[in-house]
This record gives structure tokens, sequence and C-alpha cells, in this order.
């Protein structure tokens, strides 16, 4: 059956600001429903309040409504648009779904005539609802562990006790595990259970045996009305039950599993997505299985709509998961669709993998000082990367190469734990870093047996580390120069970097390189197809590995290169790698405009990004995307392979800026702002000296790179001090400092964690307002696309602060100061692009607190709030194609728009949440007003000193 007639307006709901266990994965999901619904000529309508998102896009539905995903909005957007049909709301995480709940209990969308499509608000209610969807697996014969509901606190005793510990809580109608907890001990179940009442929305818990040590395992599913249903990946956990699948280390396809095993538990989950409701769309199920020779299969949970394993599951196999989900949604049958990847083969057709993916979190505790940082039931981490390769090793390489943690990898960089107990204890108490413990542990000598009666983690996998470790050992017995070939080869297959190899033979990384190229050891490219190469694929999806080669009938050796170069002239767009806070989806939606403003203009696009929950790796946005670490040796390989004409650094954070010091060593272009003037603005010695020239005003400062330096510059500056290191992100390792003991402890703690840093020392103006503005720069005409101002005081980072566009009391003469200064940087630092100043006002004297000149988090809240794109015009003043005098600047806001950022503090219950110079939130939100007398800025505004900590 084709779609449904009756559909021609559909509304989507969105996920609202990023939190941990709720991220920009539903940005790349719903921006592909948008896309596939627009396809059929359906009008879209989009509730979502996140600016930094593409989702919120104008260009990406008919119409955008940066509202708060409440039911208020959703009557507002209904009686706009009465011809609305239906309500799509399993694109958007726990948030859709629930505000979806919440309109159809209140009779919304009855009231409406509105249809919920894509889900079935009964198989929410049952999956939802523990003891409901209990009842329902006993009754289909699917085996649960043993478990019971408490929706008091006396019952959740009686419960304990006859289970006896250790024992799971988990808290009904929650997102990311929040609520949950493993309970090991009597003594601390009264707190966790109460905890887990109180955070249920229906304040239920249900309490499980533990399985600990079990294997655990993901099922993506997709089933149409016609009752069809595909599985499109099965993924494993690395690590056992009881760590949350988001902050657990996951490899697909399932590495570990017999084959009759994973027949039955196919059959369980369609029997289980077919039992919970008849509806058409995307579905997750999650497996224990007993680690024996039995494999006994138990069910832990069902989703019914698309989630974060969804995003994961379709940059693994290369199937558009969210996208096949709306167009189910809307009637079509699987078999009438096509698999966009080949473009012959149906929807039908399941995806194989000829290749390995491995998916490693990222987490952020350094941001969360005091934080609990084991692992467990509840999500902590805030981004992930995935790794491509032939084997499970060197995807694990390449994804440990992919987190920008300072590491080059497994092994092999100087960095490993030595400490016996140490290792222990992090294998002990599931640590953020043990998938490098594993390593050093068995470099210490501890037994494999040793290691998986700690961990559980099934030998399969430790074997594989073993060989590594074994291959470490056996390079580094030799030199550069008697290093035979096959055990180059060797190593580069099983994802080792040049660097690590360098380490090895101790010499240098660029003389492995050398001895590679002479060797003629290089990366090859091969296509994601679905299809393990059976059909050939359509789309430029790719990712590196090495061969050993294969000799032709005539005698000549080659290894197959899936990625022809074409003749046109082309431009690299370096990606931002892993979420985390201070580098979030702002950055993704300027590399996204980045890559579609230079498609624009005749390049053909190049993306390099190795984020699986991100709209910039979907297959179809850049002409050829290459899912690969955003790393140094990766990225030169493809540079020397594709010969661009330039590469774009400035809209991928610090992730991109930072290899541009690299790459202009190496001679390639940095299309945009030179690597001479990114360096400048970021030293900020250098920096503070071209303010100076320019008879700019900016706090007193001084440079130190030692203690003994910085003690000195606190007698000259005055307490209290603003403490900055050097090319940081999110402001990390800033401080407010009112002593020579705190300084003196903070500066050595800064010059341990990131040595040979220059710090720089500002006397900090207490009680200063703080003011930024973006600007686009062509190195000589200026435009000024916003300038905001924070309601609290400076001294909070601006990624923490509320932000008004446009400013509520700054005199004119202060906004001339302002607009003055911007242009006098943005000319001075030779600006081709964007940019972004920072400002303190003090007795109405505006003083400079630092200026970047990329793109910042800031843009797409003001794209947003004006309805101008500004991320094209920069990209293509960038490249050299326009002035910024070639533009109609029209931007368009009634009263003002509110940036308001939102913290995941909940998922960290004993950190101190005051807030300072280094940035804590996660995402953010937009609020439009009409005025200041509105209600909500009143409160913002009479709390804004509420939360400035030293």
């Amino acid at each position: 059956m084709p779609k449904n007639p009756k559909l021609k307006s559909i509304l989507i709901i969105g996920s609202g600001p990023i939190i941990i266990g709720q991220a920009c994965e539903f940005d790349y999901s719903g921006s592909q429903a948008l896309r596939s619904l627009r396809e059929d000529g359906i009008e879209t309508i989009l509730i979502n309040s996140n600016p930094a998102t593409i989702m919120t896009d104008p260009s990406m539905a008919d119409h955008v409504y940066l509202l708060p995903l409440t039911t208020k909005s959703i009557i507002k957007i209904l009686k706009e648009h009465p011809q609305i049909d239906a309500v799509l709301p399993t694109m958007g995480g726990q948030t859709a779904l629930n505000l979806c709940i919440e309109a159809d209990e209140k009779g919304i969308w009855s009231d409406f005539d509105v249809k919920i499509i894509g889900v079935d608000i009964n198989a929410i209610n049952i999956t939802e609802d523990r003891e409901q969807f209990r009842t329902l697996m006993e009754k289909i014969g699917v085996k649960m562990a043993p478990q019971a509901t408490a929706t008091s606190y006396l019952k959740g005793k009686e419960i304990a006790q006859e289970f006896g510990f250790p024992l799971v809580i988990r808290a009904s109608y929650t997102l990311g595990g929040a609520g949950a907890s493993i309970v090991h001990k009597a003594e601390d179940f009264d707190e966790l259970l109460t905890r887990g009442l109180e955070i249920s929305p229906i304040h239920e818990v249900m309490i499980d045996k533990a399985m600990m040590g079990w294997k655990e395992y993901e099922l993506e599913l997709l089933r149409d009305s016609n009752d069809n249903v595909v599985i499109i990946c099965t993924i494993e956990n690395m690590d056992p039950m009881g760590i949350h699948t988001g902050d657990s280390i996951t490899v697909a396809p399932a590495m570990t599993l017999s084959d009759r095993t994973f027949q039955k538990m196919r059959d369980m989950a369609i029997h289980m997505m077919r039992s919970i409701g008849d509806f058409a769309g995307g579905c997750n199920v999650q497996f224990a299985v007993s680690p024996d020779e039995e494999e006994e299969i138990i069910a832990i949970e069902i989703n019914p709509r698309v989630s974060r394993s969804s995003a994961l599951a379709s940059k693994a196999t290369g199937y558009p998961i969210a996208k096949i989900a709306a167009k189910l949604a809307i009637g079509y049958h699987l078999n009438e669709l096509q698999n966009q990847i080949t473009q012959s083969t149906s929807a039908l057709f399941e995806p194989t993998l000829d290749y390995v993916i491995v998916k490693i979190p990222r987490w952020n505790f350094d941001k969360f000082e005091g934080s609990d940082r084991t692992l467990g039931l509840q999500m902590k981490a805030v981004g992930e990367v995935m790794g491509i390769g032939r084997s499970f090793q060197e995807a694990l390489h390449k994804a440990t190469q992919s987190l920008e943690i300072k590491r080059n990898g497994l092994g092999a960089d100087g960095k490993s734990y030595t400490n016996y107990e140490q290792i222990l204890d992090k294998l002990k108490n599931a640590s953020w870093d043990r998938v490098f413990v594993i390593y050093d542990a068995i470099q210490m000598g501890i037994p494999l047996s040793r290691i998986h009666e700690i961990t559980k983690i099934d030998m399969w996998f430790l074997k594989q580390y073993e060989e590594l470790y074994l291959l470490e050992k056996e390079i580094s017995e030799y030199t550069l120069d008697n290093l035979p070939r096959e055990l180059l080869l060797e190593a580069k297959q099983k994802g080792y970097g040049d660097r690590q190899i360098a380490h090895m033979l101790k010499c240098l990384e660029s003389e492995v390189y050398k001895k590679r190229e002479a060797m003629n050891i290089q990366r090859v490219y091969k296509l994601v197809d679905t299809c393990a190469a059976e059909f050939k694929a359509a789309t430029p999806y790719y990712y590196s590995t090495f061969e050993n080669e294969m000799e032709t009938a005539a005698g000549d050796s080659y290894a197959e290169n899936d990625s022809e170069v074409t003749d046109k002239k082309k431009i690299i767009v370096l990606g931002s790698g892993p979420n985390r806070i201070g580098q979030g989806i702002e950055f993704d939606y300027c590399c996204v405009h980045g890559v579609l403003a230079a498609a624009e203009v005749g390049y053909e696009t190049i993306m390099i990004n190795c984020n699986p929950e991100t709209v910039s790796t979907d297959f179809d946005v850049a002409d050829k995307l290459y899912f690969e670490p955003v790393f140094w040796e990766h990225i030169y390989d493809i540079i020397r392979h594709e010969k661009p004409e330039g590469v774009i650094v400035q809209l991928g954070g610090q992730t991109a800026l930072k290899l541009a010091e690299k790459l202009d060593r190496y001679g390639i272009k940095v299309l945009g702002t030179s690597y001479q003037s990114l360096d400048l603005a970021e030293d900020r010695g250098s920096f503070s000296k071209l303010l100076k020239e320019n008879d700019i005003p900016y706090p007193e400062f001084g440079t130190a790179e030692t203690t003994e330096e910085a003690l000195v510059l606190a007698d000259q500056l005055d307490f209290p001090l603003l403490i900055r290191p050097s090319y940081v992100l999110g402001g990390q390792g800033m401080k407010i400092v009112i002593n020579k003991q705190e300084l003196e402890d903070h500066v050595v703690d800064l010059l341990r964690k990131i040595p040979n840093n220059k710090l720089l020392l500002d006397h900090y103006l207490d009680g200063a307002i703080e003011a930024e503005a973006d600007a686009i720069c062509d190195g000589e005409n200026v435009y000024i696309i916003g300038i905001m101002e924070h309601i609290e005081p400076c001294g909070i980072h601006s990624g923490d602060s509320n932000a008004l566009l446009p400013p509520f009391n700054l005199g004119d003469l202060v906004l001339q100061q302002i607009k003055d200064h911007t242009v006098k940087i943005a000319k001075a630092l030779n600006t081709v692009g964007l940019i972004n100043i920072q400002f303190a006002i003090k007795d109405d004297k505006v003083f400079i607190i630092e200026a970047n000149p990329r793109a910042s988090r800031t843009v797409p809240f003001i794209a947003k709030a004006y309805g101008e794109p500004y991320v094209n015009y920069a990209t293509k003043i960038m490249l050299g194609h326009n002035k910024v005098t070639d533009f109609k600047f029209n931007p368009k806001l009634e009263g003002y728009a509110i940036k308001q950022p939102v913290f995941s503090f909940n998922k960290f219950p004993n950190v101190n949440k005051q807030l300072g110079p280094e940035m804590k939130s996660t995402g953010e939100s937009i609020l439009f007003i009409d005025s200041l007398k509105d209600d909500a800025f009143y409160d913002l505004y009479a709390r804004r000193k509420m939360y400035l900590s030293k």
C-alpha cells in the first residue's frame, strides 16, 4: 500500500535542548524524517525549542516553531494550523513521547482531530509501565529477570527482602536511565529507592534481581503496516549488564553470539514488537544473555521509537532508519521503498556488514568536580564516536583515536597506567577509561582470566586486546631500519597510528610515515554499502583500511580502492568530532551549512567526521563522506588522496581549529582566516599586544608559564584574578581566584593537566556586564550579525549565561564602542569568515575579554532569531566567492530572543552546581519574548547573581 492519501499535513515534535541521555541523535532522526515527508509532498510543521540544531533550520520544515515543548505550545500551533492531520512523536526521543502522551491525556489530539502516527499510545504505555510490560512478556512467553513493581517505599522494602541483593532499581517513564541504580548492599537501598520514586513522574519503580555479568545486546527493528519486519542491526555491548548502553562500548555486528541464539533472539524481538501494538515504525529491543553454554536469553526492555542506537545503527549499516520509519508511518510498506544507498534493492532487504564498527562514549567528568565517575545504570556520557574497520581491532583503535582526549589509541603512547592497585580498582569499578585500562592490565601481566573474572567482559574481546599488546611487544624489538614490511602492515591493519608505531620504534611519526610510503603501505577507502558489496552502492560513504596487495594475471600488484577521485574542484570541511560540553551540536549545524554553501557555488564537498549522532555524517549531506577520526594521520591521507583546493577549519569548533597549524606546516591551504590569524587570537599574550596597538581597552593582564611567574604577576595585577589557559574550549581550566594560596593551587593543577601551556592572568572586572558580538568579515568589510547582552554578570562562561538579542540595557555610547571594537579587531586579525568577540562593560567602558575568528556557539542562535542564513554567507566569503557587500542583510525579530542554557546536573547529584568561568551546560533553548515586561525575563533577571562561583 502506498502512502495514506488522507495525510497532507503532519506535526513533528522535536527533542528540545541537549541533555545527557538525549543528544543530537534526535536532531539527526528529526531532520531525516522532515526530509522524508517533504519528498512525498506532505506539509511539515515542527515544534522544537533548540536553536543550535539543523532540524530547526527554516529550510527543513514548512513551518518551524521555536517554542517551549509544552501542551500550551501544541494548542497554539494546532489553532494556527487547523489543517494538521497527524502528529509524529517518535523522532524526538523521550521528551517528544512524554509530551504526546500528556496531550493525549488532556484530549488535545481528539479535540483537534489529529491522528498519532508512527507509534501507538498503548504501546508507549505498555513499554514504559514496567508492570504492564512484565505481564505482557509473561503472557507471550518471553522470559524476564525476576521483577516486582513498587509504588511506595514500604512495598520497595518488602521486594528487596524477598529478592536479596544485588538489585536493580529502575524508575518508570524516565530517560537515559534517570533514577536507575544497582544496589549491592542493604545500607544503600533506602536512599536509592527514594530517589527512584521521586524521579519517576508516576512515582513508580521496578525492582529487578540484578543479572550482573550477563552479556547485553540490542536489536534495531523496522515494521510496516503489513506486518513486515526487518532487523537492521544487532549491536553487542562489550561491557556486560550493569552499565547503561549509552555508556557502554558497543560493537556491530554482534561478535560473540552463536547463530542458534541469534536466530532465537531475532524471533523474540519480532514477537515482542508485534505484541506491544499495531503500529508502523522503528523499535529498539534490549536483551541479556547468560555468559555460559546455555546462552539463556531474557528481555530487558523495548522502546517503540527511534533511539540513540538507531542513529548508531543507521551510520553503522548505511540504512537510514529514521527516513524509512517516517515513510512507514505514513502508510508505505517496506517492499515499496528503495534502499537509498544501493538504489537497486528494496528497504525490505536486511543490511549485511563486511566491516566492524565500534562505538565509544565520550564523557566530560572534568566539568563536574566531585562527581561519581563510575559507570552504572544511569547514563553519564555527553557524546560518542564510532570507528569503522575491517576488524574489531582496527575499529577499536580508530574509535579511541577519535575521542580527542590526548590519546593516540590503545597503548604505545606513554600514557598507560602503571599502578597495579589503580588498574584493579578501575577494572572493578567500571571507569570511563576502562577501554584503555584493559590494555594496561594486559601490559602489566595480569592474566586474562583474572580480567574476565573482574569485568565479566567476554574472553573473545580480551583475546583481541592481548593480540594487540603482543604485536606492540614484537614491534618494539625492532628499529625503524630493520622492521619487516609484513609487521608494519599488520600494525596498520590492526589500527595502530603512525604515532604509536613511532613510540614503539623510538623514532618520529614522520619517519614512520616515510617508511610506510617507501614500502607502499597505503590506506585504501572502502564503501559502506549495506550489502557487503553484493550490489553496487550509489552513495559515496567511505572508511579507510589497509589491504594486502593482490596480483593481477599480468603480474601487477594493487590494493582495491573504492574512492574514485574526480577532476572537479573540491573542498574538505573538518567536522567537530564527538559532542562534549563546550563543543556541541551548534558546530555540526555550522559544518552542514558550510557543506551546502560550498556545493551551491560549484564545489565538490567532502566531509570528514566520526560522530555517529549528527546530520553532518548523514550519507547524503556532502558529495563524499569519510567516516574517519578527525585525527591528523587520517586527514592527511584523505587530503593526499583527494587533492582539494583547501580545507575549512573554522566551522568545526576547537577540534578542526587545532589542526590548522599542521595543515599550514604541510602547505595545505586553510580556507578563510589564515592559520597565523587563528593562532594570534588563541595566543593570549600576542592578542593583547594587538589590542594595545589598536588602542582597544582590555583588563590588565600578564602571561605566566610557571607558578613562580604567576605569583610575581599577582602582586602587579591585584586580586581577584581570572586565570585562563591558551588553546582551550568551553572555558576549560578557567577560574577566578581571590588570594595567593588559591592562585598557587590552581596554577599547579593546570600545569599538571595541560603541560607547557601559556597561562593568562587578568584582573577580574568584578560586577561588570558581559556582552558578545558575532560578525562576518571578508578582510575589508565587516557586518555585525548580532550583539547579545548576558543577564548574568561577567565571570560566568558565555555558554552558561542567559543572553538577550538585541541587548536590553546598554546605552548608545557602549553599543558604539562594541561596534567599533568589533570592526577594528576583525580587520586587524585579517578575518575571512566568522568571528566572535566577548566584552566586559564597566562604568560605560568596553573591555575585550577574547576574540575567536571562527564559528561560535551563538551563530546558530542568531541565525534562528533573525531568520538569516549567516553560515551560508560566511562560507561563500571564506571560499573567496563573495564579499560581505554582495549580501542583502534583512534581520527580522520583533521583541527579543533569549538563549537559555540547560544543565544536566541531575546526573551528578553531589556536584557543586555553582557557575563560573568554566562551561557546564550541555545544551540550550531559545525563548522569544515581546517585551522586557515578560515574566520569563523578569524571573531570569532576578536570579542573575545567584550562581557566580569563584
